[in-house]
């Protein structure tokens, strides 16, 4: 057993990834920007319109299992693709499906409150809580656990699928299985990773993955949510707590390279760079990217290839997270 299997080993799957996604060449990209530029389709991941959240929901809902529970918490933003993910999850193997939406993004109106991940949370029949702060990950949580606690006076088995930094990070699990996954499907790997840097999970799983498995390329995080110097923090106490769960250190604070160029005006809103990138993606490639996370760190690769970050001709890889729901709860904004 390697390194990478004796790390992982304890720790159970509830088996959504049973084939890789694929790895393209982004043609007409690459042209445009001078650049061998690859994409990882982790928008094809096959639960629920996929995204990047079947991978880390793959370790919870093993655990879950393992645990015998019969009903699934979670909270996240009003588009969560994380809470959509969970809930289709939960409906793939049997589980109630209880979800908490918290209010992230002021001043939207009725569409974005009852189309895209709202409208499929609805559809997966979950149970649909709401909490009134954005910002406010503890109190998040502290509601989820109340419910829970009801739950189980009812004679439920919940598990609830914790949001705040205090808990162990089995979410990054599945991201360092897709860094082994990028190097079994191009052996000689690539010059840089770009991937969206928000709960950090996926940020910090695949930059995981990659160092365990000898890959020292940098791992560029593209902030979604909180400025550079707050999700370097965030980061660096992911990789703490991973650490504590694995046994041993994997990454550490020299690894962790953030961009924020593309994060303005805020989480969950959409700057001239964020559009330019999802028009570029549709329009040269025929993807389409989400106005929250995709399109904001596919804009990194444009800003770091203009701020010399990244070289001209250097062999790209960026990680399509998926979250394509959200494109129709942001609908009045791509047709303003």
């Amino acid at each position: 057993m390697d390194r990478f299997d004796r790390l992982l080993a304890p720790f159970p799957q509830a088996g959504f990834m049973p084939a890789p996604t694929p790895l393209e060449r982004l043609d007409r990209l690459s042209e445009l920007y001078d650049l061998d530029l690859w994409v990882k389709r982790d928008d094809l991941t096959r639960i629920g319109f996929g995204g990047n959240k079947i991978r880390q929901l793959d370790y919870y809902f093993g655990a879950a299992l393992a645990e015998g529970a019969d009903v699934a918490l979670i909270t996240g933003a009003v588009q969560s693709n994380y809470v959509r993910s969970a809930a289709a999850c939960a409906a793939r193997l049997g589980m109630g499906a209880v979800v908490q939406l918290e209010d992230r993004v002021p001043g939207k109106g009725a569409l974005y409150h009852s189309s895209g991940n709202v409208l499929l949370d609805k559809l997966l029949g979950a149970e649909i809580l709401h909490y009134p702060e954005g910002e406010d990950e503890a109190g998040a949580d502290r509601a989820l656990h109340a419910r829970a606690e009801e739950l189980r006076a009812e004679g439920r088995k919940p598990f609830v699928i914790p949001l705040g930094l205090e808990n162990p990070p089995k979410g990054a699990l599945g991201y360092m299985q897709c860094g082994r996954e990028i190097l079994a499907q191009e052996a000689a790997g690539f010059d840089h990773y770009v991937v969206a840097s928000g709960s950090g999970a996926t940020h910090a799983g695949l930059l995981a993955g990659l160092r365990v498995c000898g890959a020292n390329a940098p791992v560029h995080g593209i902030c979604v949510r909180r400025d550079a110097e707050a999700q370097r923090a965030r980061i660096g106490r992911l990789a703490e707590l991973l650490a504590e769960l694995l046994g041993e250190a994997v990454f550490g604070a020299s690894d962790v390279d953030i961009w924020d160029g593309a994060l303005a005006p805020g989480y969950g809103r959409m700057g001239e760079t964020t559009r330019r990138a999802l028009d570029q993606m549709a329009r040269y490639e025929g993807l389409f990217l989400d106005p929250v996370y995709t399109a904001k760190s596919f804009a990194g690769v444009e800003g770091l290839l203009q701020e010399g970050v990244i070289q001209p001709g250097a062999r790209v890889c960026f990680i399509h997270s998926g979250g394509l729901p959200a494109l129709f709860a942001y609908g009045e904004d791509l047709l303003a």
